[in-house]
């Protein structure tokens, strides 16, 4: 996996409320798998996922409404840091990290090639409702960085 092959999302000119960061529209039906109705309905029509860890904002839309981690029904990386990475497949950073103990990414290699089939349902299982091949691999290389000594 080259760092070339791992790119940071375009800026839409839409950032959080509350950290600032640059959003990234998300599809309904992400949406509609962790937020409840009520919390949908209080956002816009055009809605966007903020990245950022710390941040406490999950979703926000142009008017700055938004909803806020404790809404999710259910866990989201990278808001908590022990949900799957790859919401479809379930590969966690504990097998990212086994991955690194046995030195060849076979878990990372091998979420990667299910997300290009059919099997993957990123629009509907990711919070981001985008694959999580990036996060998945700026994970590892960050990690393999500093088992590196980088």
């Amino acid at each position: 996996m080259n760092k070339a092959f791992v790119r940071d999302p375009d800026d839409t000119g839409v950032h959080c409320p509350l950290c600032g960061a640059a959003g990234e529209s998300v599809p309904e039906s992400a949406l509609a798998a962790y937020l409840s109705p009520d919390v949908r309905q209080r956002l816009g029509s055009a809605v966007f996922f903020c990245e950022t860890p710390t941040c406490e904002a999950v979703y926000f839309d142009i008017v700055e409404d938004y909803a806020k981690v404790s809404e999710l029904l259910h866990a989201c990386y990278p808001k908590d840091p022990d949900a799957p990475l790859c919401a479809c497949f379930g590969l966690t950073r504990e097998d990212i990290e086994e991955d690194l103990a046995e030195g060849t990414p076979r878990r990372v290699r091998e979420v990667v090639a299910k997300a290009k089939t059919d099997a993957a349902h990123c629009h509907e299982k990711a919070a981001s409702g985008r694959s999580c091949v990036g996060e998945v691999q700026k994970y590892y290389l960050r990690r393999w960085g500093k088992s590196q000594g980088s």
